[in-house]
């Protein structure tokens, strides 16, 4: 009995040291750490971002106002107001008023591109209104009398009354009107003759 015993004891001894190695392939090898994450290197508070410098300079004064649609304070001097131009005397090389500024024509994105000029006549009667491009009118103010605003061209009074009569939107809408009413209108027949009555006559007894 006691021969048995070691018998088996041997067998079971020699069959787990022959699985031990086998037993041991099969184990998951452990992941290696990970190695550790290495630090920023400081930055520098002195340095700027590298399009710092492409960064225009800021505007100031009236740029700026007009830029960001602020309201104005002040009127410079390269600035006009319409009441330096509507109603003042436009003057020739003779020194001799030639008609009134009537209105301004603006673009609507900016800029004067004429003025309305009411030329001939008398105390408005009769009056002819001729759009005067800016260029051809030049503006100075008289800094002994409160920069009272002169306006000068070189365009005689026989060429502005010569000028192609100036109409405004309303007015060409209202010459199209008159035209269109005229020409729907109805007439009368020739002859002054009228339609005959349609009442029907009265029964004979």
């Amino acid at each position: 009995m006691k021969k048995t015993l070691s018998t088996m004891a041997a067998v079971v001894l020699l069959a787990s040291t022959a699985m031990a190695p086998a037993f041991a392939q099969t184990q998951p090898t452990p992941a290696s750490p990970a190695p550790a994450a290495t630090p920023a290197a400081p930055t520098d508070p002195a340095a700027k971002p590298a399009d710092s410098a492409a960064m225009p300079a800021p505007k100031t004064g009236t740029d700026t106002a007009a830029a960001s649609g602020s309201y104005l304070t002040e009127q410079t001097e390269n600035q006009i107001s319409a009441n330096d131009y509507i109603g003042k005397s436009v003057y020739n090389a003779e020194d001799k008023s030639i008609g009134d500024v009537n209105d301004l024509i603006l673009e609507e994105n900016g800029g004067i591109v004429a003025a309305v000029v009411g030329v001939g006549g008398f105390l408005g009667i009769g009056e002819k209104e001729i759009a005067l491009p800016m260029d051809k009118i030049t503006m100075t103010r008289d800094a002994d009398n409160n920069n009272e605003v002169r306006l000068t061209t070189t365009e005689t009074a026989e060429a502005l009354q010569a000028a192609p009569e100036f109409k405004t939107l309303a007015d060409k809408q209202a010459e199209t009107d008159r035209t269109t009413t005229s020409s729907t209108g109805t007439s009368m027949p020739a002859g002054g003759a009228t339609n005959p009555s349609t009442t029907p006559a009265a029964p004979s007894k």
